[in-house]
C-alpha cells in the first residue's frame, strides 16, 4: 500500500500531487485499472498477439522509411 506523509506545514495539495506522482511512478494505478474486470486467458493472449502485430508492422514501416 502506498503512503505519503504530511510533514510540518505542508499544504494538502502539495501532499495530494505527490501523493499521485507516486502512485504513478510506482504502476499502481495502471495495474488496478488492469486487474478492474476479469479477462479470459484467450482474450489476453488476443490482445497481445494484436499488440504485437502493430508492433512489428509499425517497426516495418520505420524500416521502409529509412
Amino acid at each position: 500500500m502506498t503512503r505519503q506523509e504530511k510533514r510540518k506545514g505542508e499544504s494538502v495539495d502539495s501532499l495530494l500531487r505527490k501523493f499521485k506522482r507516486k502512485i504513478k511512478n510506482e504502476g499502481t494505478l495502471k495495474e488496478f485499472r488492469e486487474r478492474e474486470f476479469f479477462e479470459k486467458p484467450s482474450d489476453v493472449r488476443k490482445k497481445r498477439l494484436k499488440a504485437a502485430v502493430k508492433r512489428t508492422q509499425t517497426e516495418q514501416k520505420l524500416n521502409e522509411l529509412t
